[in-house]
């Protein structure tokens, strides 16, 4: 079921960082130590398991052992930040089988450099003089169903976003002024135009092509696939699948658009990325947490997300007019999540009333409520599907 390519072929020539990277555990990271600091209890702030996914504002993934290794040795050592980003971006490239790489600040700064790059070329001039686009194209073309709530990133660079639905549409709106096509992976079903079609239709009329994947890992074959389709930059999260740094990101693609989208970047000032400054602790831990996810056996992780959701849906099931299925969504955090149904009339509490009790509760639960549960497994660590589940049943069963 969970069988996509023979990983331990693609994975036969990835190099590794002598002594950073290790084993890492299945699906989640190393028990974390006690600190001698209550640091979030001193801020009144309380933790929880995390049952929902990499979302932002539940501060995405945890990064395994090996990072938090390399990030600490990172921490104690200065280098020149240029070289560093230089020699990191050769590695991450050899690794995603592309031409070239960066570490961002995040998947956003990866479109906003990414754009910036396109925009600007090497011409230090007109680095310095974004978001005026002076002797600069203007526009980039979307789908309206790929419309989304952060290509404000791209349009940070003053830009002028032009909306199409159809391939003909999108070729009679090409003008002098295109700057760039922008494709949102996650609506590649949703848009008239899917992406292999896009890509064609951008090399055709010689239109750079930003895929925005943020999300999208896993499966592992995402970080090349779609460079190998035909996208000039791709754009992925570094502390969400990955497990990087939550502020970190990747940028992958044409060589001459990477070096651009550097130029714009930290540490060169008077650029439009001057505040996306990406740390040597981000960018070592980013290189770090590729090569661990690389080296990951995702299949066996994929079981134990499945054994998981199946924990939860099997206790929920059992509280009497509580139905549950288990569902993988297509593209974004493509991974088992548990979907769980009531008739909240009947039984007096709604999925956010039940969200909010188990935030509140101990142990806390963090969970995404919408018109039904949604429970996402993937960030909970070993022996938290049973926490989860039982507290889950318990909640049910008490607004029985």
């Amino acid at each position: 079921m969970w069988s996509r390519r023979d990983f331990l072929e693609t994975l036969s020539g990835v190099p590794l960082i002598g002594g950073l990277v290790g084993t890492a555990a299945v699906a989640g990271t190393a028990p974390v130590q006690a600190a001698s600091r209550d640091y979030f209890g001193d801020l009144g702030i309380k933790p929880f398991i995390n049952a929902a996914g990499t979302y932002t504002d539940m501060t995405a993934s945890l990064m395994p052992e090996e990072v938090r290794a390399a990030w600490e040795y990172a921490a104690q050592h200065f280098v020149p930040l240029n070289d560093l980003h230089d020699r990191i971006g050769e590695r991450i490239a050899t690794l995603v089988k592309a031409e070239a790489a960066m570490v961002t600040s995040g998947a956003a700064a990866a479109m906003t450099l990414g754009t910036a790059g396109v925009l600007t070329g090497t011409d230090r001039q007109k680095v310095v003089h974004l978001p005026n686009l002076v002797d600069m194209k203007t526009e980039v073309i979307i789908q309206k169903a790929h419309r989304f709530g952060y290509d404000h990133a791209v349009r940070n660079c003053g830009v002028r976003l032009i909306e199409v639905e159809t391939a003909d549409e999108l070729e009679r709106a090409l003008t002098w002024h295109t700057a760039m096509m922008l494709f949102y992976n996650n609506n590649n079903s949703e848009g008239k135009i899917r992406d292999e079609e896009f890509v064609r239709l951008g090399k055709k009329h010689g239109i750079p092509t930003l895929n925005d994947c943020a999300a999208d890992v896993p499966p592992v074959e995402n970080l090349w696939k779609y460079t190998a389709m035909g996208f000039d930059l791709v754009a992925f999260s570094g502390g969400k699948g990955l497990r990087g740094p939550q502020s970190a990101g990747l940028l992958v693609g044409r060589k001459d658009l990477v070096a651009a989208a550097r130029m714009n970047a930290a540490p060169n000032g008077d650029s439009i990325g001057r505040g996306m400054k990406v740390n040597k602790e981000e960018m070592l831990a980013m290189l770090v947490a590729l090569e661990t996810y690389l080296a990951r056996d995702h299949a066996k992780e994929m079981q134990d997300f499945q054994t998981r959701a199946e924990t939860i849906r099997q206790a929920v099931t059992t509280v009497p007019g509580v139905t549950a299925e288990i569902f993988v969504p297509e593209v974004a955090n493509h991974v088992p999540h548990v979907r769980v149904k009531w008739d909240a009339a009947a039984r007096g509490v709604t999925p956010t009333d039940l969200s909010r009790m188990l935030r509140e509760g101990t142990p806390s639960i963090g969970v995404r409520p919408g018109d039904e549960l949604l429970i996402g497994v993937w960030m909970m660590r070993p022996g938290e599907a049973e926490v989860v589940a039982k507290r889950l049943k318990e909640v049910l069963e008490k607004k029985s």
